[in-house]
């Protein structure tokens, strides 16, 4: 960087300097102007900063308690968030340093492989814990603009939103409506176009620092399980902070908008990429699904072939048969149920509750505690492990049939069983002893599992 400083020293003095500035900014060889100001009572002379973007530091502290609270594996630098904090405050400023010069690179992306229950995995992109406190930081500029302009019906990773919310529309217009079209976009986060999603980005912003910064992202390397580097001409990092909000706004526009103006009179339901549309007749989904398909490959998107269907809102009222009369959506089971109307007659009512799925993982959760194994453990200390997880369970599921949740919550009093007759001699080899005196604990202490506490109250309605 050259200085040029002027012969004359008197009153407010603009100084010239030529800095060159890293490739990718636009800015490359530009002159930032400077002042030099004399403070009348020191008489010293202050400078202002010399910084292409102006990012303030209160921005970088936010996302990082953002980044902290949400907690999160470590990147390809293998730094956990508590080992950032040890210097804490020079990691802060020397991202925010890079930030504001325009000298900031992300990392490669750690590849990690999530098992599904389909027998195959779902790749998870893990970026550095500087990385995500930097998408934070853009996120909280671009997120309050993008939520004017989103639609009503998207609930995905949105404030205000929720998936409870989702549910509830959805069966809310199953009732209403005698088709249901399910929609499943194959691999939509590893195959999210970059070039449509940065013109939706310039769209909605003229931030150049926003703008340069989502575009490093979308271009970092992945590192594989191998250590092996990838380039990604395609795809967001399921995993990054920023990830969610560019998913919503490149679907805003491939899906939302376009139901909108073409099919007005179709209402739907998209958490993410989860798309649930209602249609009044079976015609009508499969001219639905047809144009959907063609409208994705023009957006370099692919339904899947299986797990996208058509489906028959079957109830009392609905008496046809149809190959799919059943579908899963954000956790829940949509399918015929016998329901109980106000005056306590039982009818036949097409309504959610927890799906076959989402028990399978909670049970397989419950199994890695390894509960029946902690006799090193009182019933107290095994309720402060368990109870965090199954209290956000049951908020999550009771709404919609609660009945239905109690099976794998019985479950996790099978396994205390076990662990009292692995604890106590008393009750060694005797499970019934051992059933009877876990059922006196929860009549003593109905508040110490967080499960005995719903299922009192669900026995008391």
């Amino acid at each position: 960087m050259s200085v040029r400083v002027p012969m004359r020293s008197t009153g407010a003095e603009q100084l010239v300097v030529a800095m060159k500035v890293p490739n990718g900014t636009g800015a490359r060889g530009c002159i930032v102007q400077l002042y030099r100001k004399e403070q009348p009572s020191s008489g010293r002379i202050l400078l202002s900063e010399a910084k292409p973007f102006s990012i303030s530091k209160r921005l970088i502290w936010e996302a990082y308690k953002r980044v902290k609270a949400n907690g999160g594996a470590a990147g390809v630098d293998r730094q956990t968030i508590e080992e950032f904090e040890v210097d804490l405050k020079n990691n802060l400023f020397k991202l925010w340093n890079r930030m504001s010069s325009g000298s900031y690179f992300p990392k490669a992306v750690r590849r990690v492989e999530i098992p599904k229950d389909d027998g195959g995995t779902r790749p998870l992109g893990i970026p550095t814990v500087a990385d995500r406190i930097a998408q934070a930081v853009v996120k909280q500029i671009l997120e309050p603009e993008l939520e004017k302009h989103f639609h009503p019906d998207s609930y995905g990773y949105r404030p205000n939103k929720s998936a409870q919310e989702a549910v509830g529309v959805a069966r809310q217009r199953c009732w209403r409506y005698n088709w249901v079209l399910d929609l499943d976009i194959k691999g939509f986060f590893d195959n999210i176009d970059h070039e449509l999603l940065m013109r939706a980005v310039r769209k909605h912003t003229d931030c150049n620092w926003v703008v340069l910064y989502i575009e490093r992202w979308l271009k970092a390397p992945v590192q594989m399980q191998d250590g092996t580097l990838c380039s990604r001409e395609k795809g967001t990092p399921q995993g990054g902070v920023i990830s969610p909000l560019l998913a919503n706004l490149f679907l805003h526009y491939a899906f939302d908008m376009w139901m909108r103006k073409n099919y007005p009179q179709i209402p739907f339901e998209r958490f993410a990429d989860d798309v649930v549309c209602h249609c009044r007749s079976e015609a009508q989904s499969q001219r639905l699904r047809t144009e959907i398909e063609s409208r994705f490959a023009q957006c370099q998107l692919e339904l899947h072939p299986q797990k996208t269907k058509i489906v028959y809102c079957k109830d009392e009222d609905r008496q046809g048969s149809h190959p799919h009369e059943q579908f899963d959506f954000l956790g829940f089971t949509f399918r015929p149920r016998q329901s109980r109307n106000r005056w306590g007659k039982l009818f036949v009512n097409f309504s959610p509750a927890v799906s076959n799925k989402a028990q399978k993982l909670m049970r397989g959760t419950i199994r890695e505690w390894r509960v029946h194994q902690r006799s090193d453990k009182c019933l107290e200390d095994l309720a402060r492990m368990c109870n965090p997880v199954m209290r956000g369970w049951i908020n999550y599921f009771k709404s919609y049939c609660r009945s239905a949740i109690r099976p794998t919550l019985d479950h996790l009093d099978r396994i205390l069983v076990r662990w009292a007759m692995r604890k106590y001699k008393k009750l060694k080899k005797h499970q019934r002893r051992a059933c009877q005196w876990l059922k006196r604990i929860q009549l003593k202490q109905p508040g110490l599992f967080v499960h005995w506490q719903f299922l009192h109250a669900g026995a008391g309605r």
